[in-house]
């Protein structure tokens, strides 16, 4: 028989390590099914109109012409036509990955939910050129020309860029089979910088002509790559950081006041003392309405790279000025959860830590707004009973019966793997606070609180600083040696394309940044010294009587009811729900999300709304 317990206080905890989430109804995973046929209808029928064109035209006479069998001439055109299909792909293939410019946002969509998008495009990409390349190598050994893999052409097709430029995105995408992805993610992280192999020397195959297939997705990425380069330049004030016994931190930002994102999003950190070249991206668990001057992030170790982190901070010598470099942060665009009546949030484990983000933006909305909140009701399943302690960080620490008086909040907390609570209640966490340093900075917007402009701004400046240089490159240089006789060597023509492309991004955004790094000066001398900062520096113990007193844990303690020895039974709980329109979120592992989302799509309630928070 399951125990059910009032909770008692307890210690702030846990975790995210989200790799990245995205936002799903039943009618996104019909229009998404939609563009994936009709995307795949496209390539079809692009490569069976150049078979059912050309085809034909390849007789006995032409074969012998060029002194090859008809299967072999044939071979030759199928090969080329696939790596025509190949370059739609690889048009559509950087849009998902560019977090900051990318055309998504205006789709509904995020980056990070659309990261399955370039995962898909990459897959078939590859697929397309490897039979692209073996096909010609069958080629050229059936009719001995195998030596044509050495040609580097002066005015035509470089056969060796093609095949270097295809090496780099096999070994690219050999790493991301899931088995080599999840056991050695350094590995995978390491060759995808290869990427810039891959595409530098897929120009010098093909030539800057059909290159400008891709041009528009990857000059975007190009731009908010070199911006995320600047941003990730700045050391992040970091104030404070919560170290708690079940290998957990809670880390604290400073932030300008003018930096704001909506719940659910993301930020990438690097630590170079750690690692110079890894970023991992974690949920942000503040927000930026309740919290002006603070970001924070909650870590779990999971990996090698959480663990030496975790390590550095809760060992007796801890440092007290830490490193630590951000991009972001990222997110959906608006705020959609206050449309429903009633929000069930269903997580399992770590999952719960994007509805921290939730729960605080309904806190502020409560406390601004006439309007009255949505009910909320959270369903959390944990393994031990000492994962319990995240939900204490669900209320801001310094909260008030004033700002919680609005606030309709039930937690029904499942401990499936204990049937009663755990005595050992003995450890507490330390809170340790960091000396500021003078090179540090608040967080804040790489391009201030008007990007999209300051964005659109760099993409078009950028792109006429292009077209004028090219048309000097071409007027004062191209056309004295060539004369338009096309003979001009294609390799150095597209170097000076891109050498061009990369200096007009580069002299505009670095403008962009700079002169917005100057306007917000001020600002973020403002927020240097946070309210609250610990004046030594030191790291200390966090004071027990603080936490068995906190008011948020007093709050939470009303609201929750905890199950020991139980799984939720989500059929009974979502369908006992009061409201004509419930929005389900659901975040945890892939079998929580289905089962959730079965229940919602079964036709039994149609007052259900199924999103899905979902770990990749």
């Amino acid at each position: 028989m399951a125990q059910q317990h009032t909770m008692a206080t307890h210690k702030p905890h846990e975790d995210p390590f989200l790799k990245s989430f995205g936002h799903k109804t039943s009618c996104n995973y019909r229009i998404e099914f939609g563009f994936f046929t009709m995307f795949i209808a496209l390539l079809i029928w692009s490569l069976g109109t150049f078979l059912h064109n050309g085809l034909p035209t390849i007789t006995p006479k032409l074969a012998a012409s060029y002194g090859v069998k008809v299967w072999q001439a044939k071979l030759y055109d199928v090969a080329l036509w696939i790596g025509l299909v190949g370059n739609i792909c690889l048009a559509f293939l950087f849009y998902p990955v560019t977090r900051g410019s990318s055309v998504l946002p205006l789709l509904g969509l995020t980056s990070e939910s659309s990261i399955k998008y370039h995962i898909w495009l990459g897959h078939i990409t590859m697929a397309l050129f490897t039979t692209h390349g073996l096909c010609y190598i069958i080629y050229w050994a059936a009719t001995g020309q195998i030596i044509e893999m050495t040609k580097w052409s002066y005015s035509d097709i470089s056969n060796v860029a093609g095949e270097i430029s295809l090496l780099g995105g096999l070994f690219l995408w050999a790493a991301t089979i899931p088995q080599i992805r999840r056991k050695t993610f350094e590995l995978f992280f390491y060759t995808h910088y290869l990427y810039i192999i891959f595409v530098l020397f897929f120009v010098l195959h093909v030539g800057i002509g059909y290159a400008f297939y891709m041009l528009p997705g990857f000059y975007l990425f190009m731009i908010d790559r070199f911006l995320r380069f600047l941003q990730s330049r700045r050391s992040v004030r970091l104030v404070s950081s919560r170290v708690l016994p079940c290998q957990t931190l809670e880390i604290n930002f400073a932030k300008s006041p003018g930096l704001s994102y909506n719940p659910t999003s993301i930020v990438f950190l690097n630590v170079p003392s750690i690692s110079k070249l890894q970023w991992h991206p974690f949920t942000v668990s503040s927000n930026s309405n309740l919290e002006s001057d603070k970001l924070s992030v909650i870590i779990k170790c999971e990996g090698s790279w959480s663990t030496k982190l975790y390590q550095r901070l809760s060992s007796p010598s801890s440092t007290d000025r830490l490193e630590v470099s951000i991009e972001g942060p990222y997110g959906p665009a608006s705020n959609h959860f206050s449309r429903h009546d009633t929000l069930v949030m269903v997580s399992g484990g770590s999952g719960i830590t994007p509805f921290i983000s939730i729960i605080r933006e309904q806190i502020f909305r409560s406390k601004m707004s006439k309007t009255k909140a949505p009910n909320m009701i959270l369903i959390a399943a944990f393994k031990n009973s000492s994962d319990l302690t995240m939900l204490d960080l669900i209320f801001p620490i310094t909260g008030s019966p004033s700002e919680l008086s609005n606030l309709q909040l039930q937690i029904e907390a499942y401990v499936t793997r204990e049937k009663a609570p755990a005595t050992d209640n003995t450890k507490r966490g330390r809170s340790i606070w960091f000396k500021p340093h003078q090179t540090d900075i608040p967080m804040s917007a790489i391009l201030g609180p008007n990007s999209w402009l300051w964005l659109a701004a760099i993409i078009s400046s950028s792109f006429i600083i292009f077209l004028i240089l090219i048309g000097i490159i071409t007027r004062y240089y191209i056309y004295p040696i060539d004369h338009n006789k096309n003979e001009f060597s294609m390799a150095k023509k597209a170097v000076l394309y891109i050498l061009a492309i990369c200096f007009s991004i580069a002299v505009t955004a670095s403008g962009a940044v700079f002169w917005n790094k100057r306007r917000f000066a001020m600002e973020a001398n403002q927020v240097q010294h946070i309210e609250g900062q610990n004046p030594e520096g030191t790291p200390d113990l966090i004071p027990s009587d603080r936490e068995l007193e906190s008011l948020p844990s007093q709050s939470l303690a009303e609201a929750t009811n905890i199950h020991y020895g139980e799984r939720p039974d989500l059929k009974r709980l979502l369908f006992e729900c009061k409201g004509s329109s419930i929005g389900v979120l659901v975040s945890g592992p892939k079998k929580l999300r289905h089962d959730v989302a079965a229940i919602c799509t079964s036709g039994l309630a149609d007052n259900l709304h199924f999103e899905s928070i979902s770990f990749s």
